[in-house]
């Protein structure tokens, strides 16, 4: 019971986070990526803007939550948020300009296609990308901000869909199990086939394959 009060509690400041954000400044949007650290695919990033007076029941940094839960939240999202688009950079961009930047692309990607212009973004991590209006990063902002939590599943959902398609495309790899994550199951399929066209290959420097 008292865990049970306390994420609850937790649940509610990070709406009153953004709350407090929206008070000073207008629309304001959450924005977060998925997908820096697997060895294959896209880098995922969304851009929310939920609506003033939403509640959203479990939302929380994605990393924290089941697949189940986060499919059904996903919807919620979608379904509540005033406005949001998923964006991302690929892997041929991840190797030409390396992840951190590609990452701040898909976001920045993410950002200029909401139908709905915020006048603040609320970004999680410390490094940003340059939206053209003032940003403000946010270490730990899945915990701290509902909108940043929201754009975190958005953007998490969306990178295992995208990565069970790769599953069908290239079955070998088993990219469904992993996600696309350095597992041992992963190394093993690489050492096995080598390397595809999805996988990032200035990762692969410091590694024998």
């Amino acid at each position: 019971m008292e865990g049970s009060v306390s994420k609850n509690l937790l649940l509610r400041e990070r709406f009153a986070f953004d709350s407090q954000k929206r008070s000073g400044t207008g629309v304001i949007c959450g924005i977060d990526e998925a997908g820096r650290g697997p060895l294959a695919g896209d880098v995922y990033a969304a851009a929310v803007i939920l609506p003033e007076g939403v509640f959203i029941d479990g939302l929380d940094d994605s990393k924290k939550l089941s697949e189940k839960k986060r499919e059904a939240l996903f919807d919620e999202i979608t379904e509540k948020a005033v406005a949001y688009c998923i964006a991302t950079a690929s892997a041929a961009e991840i190797d030409e300009i390396n992840i951190l930047n590609a990452a701040l692309l898909a976001m920045k990607r993410a950002f200029d296609g909401l139908s709905v212009r915020p006048v603040l973004a609320l970004v999680d991590g410390n490094k940003a990308p340059a939206l053209g209006i003032p940003v403000e990063t946010v270490v730990k902002g899945d915990s701290v901000s509902a909108s940043i939590a929201a754009a975190s599943i958005l953007a998490k959902v969306s990178r295992d869909r995208y990565m069970k398609e790769l599953d069908a495309k290239y079955p070998a790899y088993l990219f469904a199990k992993h996600k696309g994550y350095g597992t041992k199951l992963h190394y093993e399929m690489i050492e096995k086939y080598g390397l595809c066209p999805e996988h990032r290959r200035s990762f692969f420097k410091k590694h024998k394959v």
